[in-house]
Order: C-alpha cells, then structure tokens, then sequence
C-alpha cells in the first residue's frame, strides 16, 4: 500500500457563486436565463481538498472572515477530513467570494473579491509547513515568500494568477504549475528553475519538462465536461501527491490529468473534486 504523505496547502479559501448560463457574456452583454449555485472554493481550498480526497493527509493554512459565508466555505474541507486548525477567521475583512460565470460547454469566467485572502500576511505564519507545501497567487505574495521560506520538505508552486515573483521562488520550487497563459507570461524563467515544470494544455493533456526538456506528456481520457472551475487545482494536488509517491513523471503526470479530467464532469469546484478510486478506476 502507498504510504499516506502529509501536505501543507497555503492559501485562498473563498465562497463560490456559480451562474450557469447557455453562454459566456461579451464585454457589455447582458445573458438571462442562468442558475445559481453556491460551492466552497479558492485555490487553496481547493488544492487542500484535492489532495486529501486523493490520498494525503492535509493540512490547510488560511483566512476567512467572521461571518456566515465562512461556514459554507469551509464546510466541505471539514466533512473531507482536511485539518482546519490553520485557519483563522479575520473580524475586519469578510471572506472571499469568486462570481463565477459558466456556459453549458463547461467555459468559465472568474472574478474574485478577495476578502480575508488579501488580508492574510506574512505575520499570520506562526509555524512551518507540515511536510511537503503548496501554495498560489491568490494571498499576498509576501506570505507565500515566508511560507516557501519556511519549508524543509517538497514545494509545488502553482503560479497563478500570473504575477510578477522573485527569482527566489522559482529557484527554491520542486514543483511549478502553470497553464498556458501563465506560460507564456513568465516565459523562459520557468525553464532556467531547477525544479519540474507542468504545464496545463485543457483538453489537449499536460507536459512535464526540466529545464525545459520534456519528461512527459499526456492527453485526458475523454469525458463529458460540465464545468472546468476545479481541474487545474485537482491537477496541481494530483501531481504533487503523486510525485511524492515517487511515481515516473509519466505516470505521476497521467495520473493528475485523469483527476483534473474527472474534476470537469460534475458542477462547481470542491463538489466535483474526485476520490482517488474514482481516478484509478479510469483505464
């Protein structure tokens, strides 16, 4: 039996309203007809429950705020299992909240209102990352620089949103993932970090490199999508835990596409992340 691998995910932790509609709006364009739904989220939320849902031991460092929405952002991670005593709830900022558009073909288009994610310092750190780490660019890039700083074990940095970051960080990561467009604004800097490098395709896979030279690449199982919302942050927690495992690139890399595929056919992000039997039921 593969030994269960304990993971620190520090990050965003926001409240998901979902409007699902027959299409996307254009810039000025008003679109009728859509439902609502509300589901747990943020990146590192998600991420937390990812991994733990997949097989590792989780714990979640992060910030929300003093008020109800709080409750239904962290009530899936604490029905999953996720360890929560790193979450802090701030009186002055509220937590934050994603407006989430999506279109009957599973396209998204995301706003955020950060909240007590913005308001998450470098001094709300108070102890080292528990095992390996994993952090974003959705909580003050200050805090992920102490984080990062503080960690003995793997890091994975999922950098997203695109921003600029100190060389340091890319210097000291295991593990980058980027998608596409985060790809091409960081440009050749990925490639001159000593880590591993994935980047996300959509539909066509993923690939692995090290300094730039390719390791791996996959393509998804085909599946029927309903909304992309949480499948990168699947794809992050997969890959990390199965590097961790000591899995072949290819293998840990086909793994986390069949997780982020499978995070696409049910609504909403938290609520669709897969079981790890789920993913190795797939072929």
């Amino acid at each position: 039996m593969t030994r269960r691998v304990d993971i620190t995910v520090v990050g965003s932790i926001n409240l998901d309203l979902v409007a699902t509609a027959a299409t996307l709006p254009a810039p000025g364009e008003t679109v009728t007809g859509a439902t609502l739904g509300r589901h747990p989220g943020g990146k590192g939320a998600n991420q937390a429950l990812a991994a733990q849902r997949l097989g590792a031991t989780v714990r979640l460092v992060g910030r929300v705020g003093d008020d109800a929405m709080a409750d239904e952002a962290l009530a899936l991670l604490a029905a999953g299992g996720v360890d929560l005593s790193g979450v802090a709830r701030d009186a002055e900022a509220p937590t934050g909240v994603a407006l989430i558009a999506v279109s009957l073909a599973g396209e998204n288009q995301i706003v955020v209102a950060s909240g007590a994610n913005a308001a998450f310092l470098p001094q709300h750190l108070t102890s080292p990352p528990r095992g390996a780490l994993i952090c974003q660019l959705e909580i003050p890039l200050a805090t992920v620089e102490k984080a990062v700083a503080a960690a003995e074990g793997f890091v994975c940095l999922n950098l997203a949103p695109a921003a600029e970051i100190p060389e340091t960080l890319l210097q000291r990561a295991d593990l980058i993932v980027v998608n596409e467009t985060e790809a091409a604004f960081y440009g050749e800097r990925l490639h001159r970090a000593p880590g591993l490098v994935a980047v996300t395709l959509g539909a066509r896979g993923a690939e692995l490199r090290r300094a730039g030279e390719l390791l791996a690449s996959t393509i998804p199982p085909p599946v029927e999508v309903v909304d992309t919302t949480g499948a990168g942050d699947t794809f992050v927690a997969a890959l990390t835990l199965a590097l961790l495992e000591e899995r072949p690139p290819r293998d840990a890399l086909t793994f986390a596409c069949k997780a982020g595929a499978l995070a696409t056919t049910r609504a909403g992000a938290q609520p669709a992340l897969p079981l790890r039997s789920e993913v190795e039921a797939i072929p």
